[in-house]
């Protein structure tokens, strides 16, 4: 049984810090493309960033140079660290990844931004 366990959200000001964390079961994690993505209230559900298991990394526009994307696969763990944070990435941030032929979704974990 895949699952894939988010933690690390919360409220936090505009122009501070968090880093998300997503631990992964049930899959070979080393050899998975991991994902973060986002859904803000009102917003279609959008992709922040990937890591592939060679450890290439992508980012959306909208966070290049404030987000990075990592990955421990001793820990089967992929992790998000979000500096500068905006009011604008207040979202529900939901970890995803690809195994066989499927689709897996955590349960997400909400970051506020806001002073």
């Amino acid at each position: 049984q895949v699952q894939l366990v988010e933690s690390g959200g919360g409220l936090v000001q505009p122009g501070g810090s968090l880093r998300l964390s997503c631990t992964a079961s049930g899959i070979i994690f080393s050899i998975n493309t991991m994902l973060w993505y986002r859904q803000a209230p009102g917003k279609q559900r959008e992709l922040v960033a990937f890591i592939t298991s060679g450890g290439s990394t992508n980012y959306g526009d909208s966070v290049k140079g404030r987000f990075t994307i990592s990955r421990d696969n001793a820990k089967n763990t992929v992790y998000l660290q979000m500096n500068n944070l905006k009011p604008e990435d207040t979202a529900v941030y939901y970890c995803n990844t690809p195994w066989r032929g499927y689709a897996y979704w955590g349960q997400g974990t909400q970051v506020t931004v806001s002073s």
